[in-house]
């Protein structure tokens, strides 16, 4: 496959055509809308859907397994971006990865959507890990593809394209919520598989005219030698996976407990050894070796806001279903619709924060200082959350506009670290591990899932109060370090701000 330069590949891109900003921004925006309506449409109903008795069309699963599958889910989604980098960057270039990875992804809703077993179950869930592996993490690499480097319009672009993912994930909990909820866990399933459909269809149909080169090239390709040792070691490791499993599950070494502990492991370590291979890297220079050290901390501030935020899907969403009122106001509230919340925050907000970092240009907080601001908005947000059980104790429904102001505070630290680290992860990323690099942003997440796995079963209404507190406090407080020693690393990003 041909080599371009990135001014090359820049310039095949139509620069004006969407909101002032290159015309790529549409196909990307709107892919990565539906590939979210489907995801978020799904997991607005999934906790539900196994803990709820078979009676009621769920699988019946104790409540405490659930949120940790709902989490160790999560965390597999995100780990699985380590290989969709590394099959772009190596194989098949990032425009593939998401053609490929939306139709697995299709395939797992499609899964779901027809009744049957606790296996099919875990079979959606396999295809929808791999495919969001290839899909996620490279559309957003293929974003700062059609942006050149010193472009002023990224921030806002990014912050633009992460309104796109929001946009359908505000619809998808009150369509697919309401359909799941209400009338068949199935057939909101289906309609998630639908909106994948539609995602893959604006894609293939408008990537040509308007991403041009973007997202065709392989940045560091495989040779032939490397290739016939990359299929055999895959084929090995395959058998080897497959041996293991047919051999510790039927003896109850391999149990949903031991798996979500395993992958609690790896959560850790992966993209702990993921930052030692590109630092010591021969392909990794000086400079970029300082821009990963600079990194590392902002990676380990995502890890603990994602490991608040992610639980508006488990615990949060628990307690919608269980600890809030839900007739407010003369209607009757679905807890699905909770989920809602924060994309419509940032459908509101996200313009705001676009239009403020543009308008402060050199003025506006460093990278390392919006971090901050985020962790400290993040632990607000459970402070917020504890004081009901304080004031009302764990017995009473709680209003549900405490969990609307919860959500709205982790919305503000979300618009000051997400589309932020997004932008950040590919100023700073070595250029032979680009998208690979966009693949460890996202692993913040899946080890911030994984501790999540771990530390649920902590809760319960009796325990909510110290819950908050603790995971809250830990935030506030990683947050004012962070600040204090931004001056540091900004020293290390080496001119990138």
């Amino acid at each position: 496959m041909s080599k371009y330069t990135k001014e090359e590949i820049v310039n095949s891109v139509p620069q004006k055509g969407f909101f002032g900003h290159p015309k790529g921004l549409f196909t990307l925006f709107f892919t990565e809308f539906w590939e979210r309506f489907s995801y978020y449409g799904m997991r607005a109903i999934l906790l539900y859907y196994m803990y709820y008795e078979i009676s009621k069309g769920g699988l019946g699963l104790d409540e405490t397994v659930a949120l940790a599958i709902m989490s160790i889910y999560g965390s597999l989604v995100y780990m699985s971006g380590i290989i969709g980098g590394w099959l772009a960057d190596r194989l098949l270039g990032t425009s593939r990865a998401v053609f490929y990875g939306g139709i697995l992804i299709m395939l797992g809703h499609i899964a779901l959507a027809i009744p049957g077993t606790l296996s099919m179950f875990f079979v959606s869930m396999v295809l929808i890990v791999l495919g969001t592996g290839l899909l996620k993490p490279n559309v957003s690499s293929v974003v700062g593809d059609i942006y050149a480097e010193k472009d002023d319009r990224r921030d806002a672009g990014f912050s633009i394209f992460y309104m796109g993912i929001n946009m359908g994930g505000f619809l998808a909990p009150l369509i697919v919520g309401e359909v799941g909820m209400k009338y068949s866990f199935h057939l909101g399933f289906a309609i998630a598989a639908v909106g994948m459909f539609l995602g893959l269809v604006i894609f293939i149909v408008t990537k040509k005219k308007n991403l041009g080169l973007a997202g065709t090239t392989v940045a560091n390709p495989l040779s032939s030698t490397e290739r016939k040792k990359v299929f055999t070691s895959f084929l090995i490791a395959a058998a080897v996976i497959g041996i293991l499993l047919a051999i510790t599950i039927p003896m109850g070494y391999l149990t949903i407990t031991t798996f979500i502990s395993l992958v609690g492991i790896l959560g850790i370590l992966i993209p702990t050894v993921y930052f030692i291979v590109m630092y010591r890297s021969p392909k990794t220079t000086e400079v970029e070796r300082s821009r990963i050290l600079a990194y590392i901390p902002l990676f380990i501030a995502s890890v603990m806001f994602w490991a608040i935020q992610e639980q508006g899907a488990t615990i949060l969403a628990n307690y919608a279903d269980k600890r809030t009122q839900l007739e407010f106001a003369g209607i009757t509230i679905s807890p699905a619709w909770f989920q809602s919340l924060n994309p419509l925050f940032i459908i509101i907000l996200a313009p705001v924060f676009a239009w403020l970092w543009v308008k402060l240009g050199k003025r506006q907080p460093s990278i390392p200082q919006k971090f901050s601001l985020g962790l400290l908005f993040a632990g607000l947000s459970f402070l917020v959350i504890l004081l009901p059980a304080y004031f009302g104790g764990a017995d009473s429904l709680v209003n549900p506009l405490w969990l609307v102001l919860s959500y709205f505070i982790v919305v503000l630290g979300e618009l000051c670290l997400s589309p932020v680290g997004l932008s950040a992860t590919t100023k700073l990323a070595p250029a032979a591990f680009s998208a690979q690099t966009m693949s460890l942003w996202f692993l913040s997440n899946a080890a911030a899932q994984a501790i999540n796995a771990q530390i649920v079963k902590f809760y319960s209404p009796e325990t909510e109060m110290q819950y908050f507190g603790v995971i809250g406090g830990a935030a506030i407080a990683l947050g004012i370090l962070l600040f204090l020693v931004a001056p540091i690393i900004q020293k290390y990003m080496k001119g990138v701000r």
